[in-house]
């Protein structure tokens, strides 16, 4: 018997959140952490007030990727507080908080239990930079700021369409590796 489309989706989400029962899980999401808190701190770049090109988001990646929609949701808005606790840059807005949970969901959808490829990777990027960084972030600076998104807007999408290659081959070749040498350990060691 087939699955719909519906219970595929269903149990891409129960696979996920049953990741979060196994301790290496757990623990290897705290590692992520900790490295996208160093890399906010050494590999961001601020170009104005409302651009910011950085890589403190490739852990969120690997982790969507290795566990899943769910943990990635999770990681990535939990993750969005300790950042802004740890090191905040301007006031706290919970939108950037939904923008990175969002970002963790569209990752895993795309990338959980497949096969590293380009299309997947492509997908899940575009999305990201027109629906996440483009669309809800900007909605979100013009909240906070109070600015014309006609006047964000230009720098936003000069910024994500630069990125796009560059976030796609970095994210290709970072998934690449933990396809091969990190997966294998999660799928082949299962704590009871």
């Amino acid at each position: 018997m087939e699955k719909t489309a519906s219970e595929n989706k269903k149990s891409i989400f129960v696979n996920s959140i049953r990741e979060l029962k196994n301790v290496r899980a757990v623990t290897f999401c705290g590692m992520m952490a900790a490295l996208a808190i160093a890399l906010n701190y050494v590999a961001s770049i601020d170009i104005g007030p409302y651009v910011r090109i950085g890589f403190s988001g490739i852990p969120n990646q690997i982790v969507a990727y290795v566990f899943g929609p769910a943990v990635g949701a999770i990681f990535g808005a939990l993750l969005d507080i300790i950042k802004f606790i740890i090191k905040p840059s301007g006031m706290f807005f919970p939108g950037f908080t939904i923008s990175a949970a969002l970002g963790g969901l569209i990752y895993g959808l795309f990338l959980y239990r497949k096969p590293v490829s380009v299309k997947n990777v492509l997908i899940a990027q575009i999305l990201i930079k027109i629906f996440v960084n483009i669309g809800l972030n900007t909605l979100w600076l013009k909240l906070l700021y109070d600015k014309a998104i006609l006047v964000i807007l230009p720098g936003r999408i000069l910024s994500n369409a630069v990125m796009l290659p560059i976030d796609t081959i970095l994210m290709l070749a970072v998934l690449s590796a933990v396809e091969r040498f990190i997966l294998p350990y999660f799928r082949n060691h299962k704590d009871q």
